[in-house]
């Protein structure tokens, strides 16, 4: 009896469970919130202000640097190669 119904439970579980769970976690995540223009626009204002206070910790540490010759910073200054050209 088990040789007939374990096919038939795997064949159901296959054809019907995995489409049905697919499908379900699909229309979820296209009802899912997305980012808009304003989320974007405060995002890209956050990113230039913390690109400002780098620069300006950046200058701080020059200067004390300048004053105190065993001052170290830190971290190294690392390049940035974020651009605004990303959008979808």
């Amino acid at each position: 009896m088990d040789d007939v119904l374990v096919p038939i439970f795997v064949c159901g579980m296959l054809f019907i469970g995995m489409p049905w769970l697919i499908f379900h976690y699909v229309t979820k995540w296209k009802q899912a919130p997305k980012i808009t223009e304003e989320d974007e626009r405060l995002l890209d204002e956050m990113h230039a202000l913390a690109r400002r206070l780098e620069e300006r910790l950046q200058t701080v540490e020059r200067i004390i640097a300048a004053d105190n010759p065993d001052f170290r910073p830190a971290r190294t200054a690392e390049p940035d190669d974020y651009t605004f050209e990303r959008r979808n």
